[in-house]
């Protein structure tokens, strides 16, 4: 049985929604302070830690930092605060995904699923470290997150990253709108369904020459994108 831990020290939100959790097949430890969480987490080994930011004494930040130092866990963060730099700092201290507050059972339990499948897809590969694609002057560092064009690192965003990823695993392969939102957003994503043209975009403006006549990236009208390698010249070269 999946294993998750809920370090939230407010009981009207842990109470319904361990409930929740458990109704939908998980088991699920609840801490109500970041100490606490902490020494669960180490102890109780969980498949993923559901970590609240505004917690008391050690707040969420220090608890992410202390069990990333380690642990590999997947950590997902609640928060109540909208700031782009707070989403961003939790993100730098480990954290593999963010929830803003308030949202709905439904939301959460799609990004559960999204990154146990993530957590699947990992145990399933047969290279535990070093793992990396490299197509064309393309290299994903896939256990550090890096990302180079040549020998020029690029900064990418924790979504484009998880994009690139899936395009690049599957190279050659038109994958469809509705997989890409479910591998990468989850689901039951309830945004603007623009945001994966937006991410494209980002992602052609790092990795392209000519992001206007984009080379890796190809869009496939009314179905999805692709994830093109160069001609076989140009990878000899």
């Amino acid at each position: 049985m999946t294993s998750i831990l809920l370090i939230d020290d407010d009981k009207m939100i842990t109470g319904p929604l361990a409930h929740t959790l458990r109704q939908s097949g998980y088991q699920v430890w609840v801490a109500h302070n970041g100490q606490e969480g902490l020494e669960m987490a180490l102890t109780h080994n969980p498949d993923l830690v559901i970590l609240d930011v505004m917690l008391p004494g050690m707040d969420g930040w220090e608890v992410c930092k202390s069990l990333r130092a380690q642990s590999n866990v997947p950590i997902l963060m609640l928060t109540a605060l909208g700031e782009e730099v707070d989403r961003i700092l939790g993100l730098e201290l480990g954290a593999d995904d963010y929830l803003t507050k308030p949202f709905s059972a439904r939301e959460l339990k799609a990004r559960i699923r999204a990154m146990l499948r993530r957590i699947a897809l990992d145990k399933a590969d047969i290279h535990p470290k070093n793992r990396k694609l490299v197509i064309g002057d393309i290299r994903l560092e896939l256990d550090t997150r890096q990302v180079f064009k040549g020998d020029q690192p690029l900064s990418l965003r924790f979504k484009e990253f998880e994009l690139l990823s899936l395009l690049m695993s599957r190279a050659g392969e038109v994958i469809t709108r509705a997989e890409l939102f479910d591998q990468v957003w989850g689901t039951d994503w309830l945004g603007d369904t623009r945001t994966l043209d937006v991410h494209i975009r980002w992602l052609r403006e790092k990795i392209e020459d000519d992001p206007g006549e984009p080379a890796y990236i190809k869009t496939v009208r009314g179905v999805g994108y692709c994830f093109m390698p160069p001609p076989e010249k140009d990878q000899a070269q």
